[in-house]
This record gives C-alpha cells, sequence and structure tokens, in this order.
C-alpha cells in the first residue's frame, strides 16, 4: 500500500509444523480480511491493513476437530472454528501487537509479548517504507522457552508456559475463595449476636513477602494475603520474545 495508506502483514512460517494464526483487530479498528487461518510449515499469507489499525496476532497449535468441534492445543480462541470471529487467544499464548500510525507522518508500534504466557517462538520484522526515515528495529525471540519453562507454569502437556503474573493470581483467587466459603460455611452454623470488627487490608510493614514471592515461595505469599474480602493482590509482569511478521514480516 502507499505511504499514509496502511501497511502489509506478511506471516511467514518456520516451525516445524502448521500452525494456525489469528487476528483480533481492537476496537473501533476495521476488521482484517481474516481472523484466523491454517499456515503450513514454510508458507506466508499477506494481508493489507488500513493505516491507523491496531491489534494483535497470535499463532495456535495443535488445532483438530474431534466430535464436530474445532480446537487448538494452545492459543485457541473459542470459537469452534478457524476463523476467531472477534475472540481473542486464551492464555498462553505469544503476542504480536501493533498500532499503526493514521498518517504518513506518524510513527507505529510494535512489539511481542508474553504477558499472556508463551507457547510459541516468534520474531517481527519491520522495512521501512520507501522515503521514511528512522530504523525499524526487528523485536521478539527465537528461543524455545517451553524447554526451560518451571514445571509450576508448564500446560498443555509441555507445549506451553503460563505466565508467572496469571499462575499467581489464579492461585490467589482459588485460595482466597476456597477459605472465604469454609470461613462462610463456619459462620453460618455458629449463631453469635456480637457484631464483627472490622479487620485491616494488606499490610506491608513487613515486607518478607515479596522475597517469598521472588523465591516461589507461595505458601508464605499465601499467608501476607488476606481473605477475599479484605483485599485481592494483583502482579503484573511483562516479557518480551518470536512468529516473524514481515513489512511487517511475522515469523514463527
Amino acid at each position: 500500500m502507499g505511504a499514509g495508506e496502511g501497511s502489509t502483514f506478511t506471516f511467514v512460517n518456520r516451525c516445524g509444523e502448521t500452525v494456525w494464526p489469528g487476528i483480533l483487530s481492537n476496537a473501533g479498528t476495521p476488521q482484517l480480511e481474516s481472523t484466523g487461518f491454517e499456515l503450513p510449515v514454510a508458507s506466508s499469507r499477506s494481508f493489507q491493513a488500513p493505516a491507523g489499525w491496531s491489534g494483535r496476532f497470535w499463532a495456535r497449535t495443535g488445532c483438530s476437530s474431534t466430535g464436530g468441534t474445532w480446537s487448538c492445543a494452545t492459543g485457541d480462541c473459542g470459537s469452534g472454528q478457524v476463523e476467531c470471529n472477534g475472540a481473542g487467544a486464551a492464555p498462553p499464548a505469544t503476542l504480536a501487537e501493533f498500532t499503526l500510525a493514521p498518517s504518513s507522518a506518524g510513527q507505529d508500534f510494535y512489539d511481542v509479548s508474553l504477558v499472556d504466557g508463551y507457547n510459541l517462538p516468534m520474531v517481527v520484522e519491520a522495512n521501512r517504507r520507501a522515503g521514511a526515515s528512522g530504523e525499524c528495529a526487528a523485536t521478539g525471540c527465537v528461543v524455545d522457552l517451553n524447554r526451560m519453562c518451571p514445571s509450576e507454569l508448564r500446560t498443555a502437556q509441555g507445549e506451553a508456559c503460563r505466565s508467572a503474573c496469571e499462575a499467581l493470581i489464579s492461585f490467589l483467587l482459588y485460595s482466597d475463595i476456597t477459605a472465604f466459603i469454609q470461613k462462610a460455611s463456619r459462620d453460618s452454623s455458629t449463631s453469635s449476636t456480637s457484631t464483627p470488627k472490622a479487620t485491616g487490608g494488606l499490610t506491608l510493614d513487613d515486607d518478607s513477602w515479596l522475597a517469598s514471592l521472588a523465591t516461589g515461595d507461595a505458601t508464605a505469599v499465601r499467608r501476607a494475603v488476606p481473605r477475599l474480602h479484605q483485599s485481592l493482590l494483583l502482579v503484573a509482569t511483562t516479557v518480551a520474545c518470536t512468529l516473524l511478521l514481515q513489512s511487517y514480516n511475522i515469523i514463527a
């Protein structure tokens, strides 16, 4: 496309197996030609996106139709078919995220993120338009992180790795909800006329729980987090990794 008209995204599969890329346009931006498709080994496919488009790409793996239901081992969007139809990837999935400039005078922004976990290597290679200035660096990683994923984060029979953030929040939610239900059950079986005293939230005076969080000592972290009705600990992490996207080229 010409300058100011948009960009061309080219997906290239350098994996040793077929993948099924998914495409999710952000709210307020038009849907591209496809929202999901099959990409065999060593093949490529290109799509055009208008100026100002923003959204994300990812690759699904281990996809098949069983009993009339189409699903994928990793990155599944839950649509039940190859097209995702506006649905995003179920974590863990490596993401390539883009925000295109509304005109040729602006800058495009892109990254490869593991905020939703990791399922395969991905790289983005940006090709500068003719006459444009500045550098367009590649981003991502070609390392298979599944081989070094901790057992506590490994999923899909070792084909994907959950983010520590998701795993921790899931653990805390499960633990706190279970404890809250158990407490509510005990309270309902005990008759009392006393007025319960208000309890405080998370106390940070003793920061030893931070060291426990860093070393993976879930027991110590759990003791530091109050019940669900008092407060909820949220932790956010973002890591960058690799599928190649050319011109932008996306390569898995």
